[in-house]
């Protein structure tokens, strides 16, 4: 078992997103979130703007982890939105992102925090992990491959 196997659900997955700005695949964030886990959308805009305010949180190669600490959350959660076309994120190799994944973790969850994010970059790291994040049209598909990425390695 890896640290996304819990995270994910077909229903925190969004693919083709139309959002045109981070603001909109912000907001979209925050409506993903306040079905799944019952946060407040605007809270979780805000939380996810604070720590983008201190770096962008785009890796490059076309995908971003913006993610935050919650007070409040009893558990981590995650959501993936693949955007309809790319946008610009202040990326490190300048590029647009379209591929974003997203993570709420509970205010005082610093390894637990860790963990899941290092685990996300390196399945991001993946080239063959982001051509199918890029392409699948099957929410059940990208969810699967998030949550058993990484168990037969």
């Amino acid at each position: 078992m890896n640290a996304l196997t819990n995270l994910f659900t077909p229903d925190c997955i969004a693919l083709d997103n139309p959002a045109k700005n981070r603001a909109d695949a912000f907001a979209a964030a925050g409506n993903l979130f306040a079905k799944q886990v019952g946060i407040d959308a605007s809270s979780v805009v805000e939380f996810l703007n604070a720590r983008e305010e201190l770096g962008s949180t785009a890796l490059g190669a076309g995908v971003a982890i913006p993610h935050g600490r919650v007070k409040g959350l009893k558990q981590p959660a995650a959501a993936l939105i693949r955007l309809k076309d790319p946008i610009e994120f202040a990326a490190p190799d300048g590029e647009p992102v379209k591929t974003l994944i997203f993570l709420l973790v509970p205010e005082k969850a610093t390894q637990q925090h860790l963990e899941i994010l290092s685990s996300i970059a390196q399945l991001l790291s993946d080239a063959d992990v982001r051509e199918t994040l890029s392409t699948s049209t099957d929410a059940l598909k990208v969810c699967e491959l998030l949550q058993h990425w990484g168990n037969t390695k």
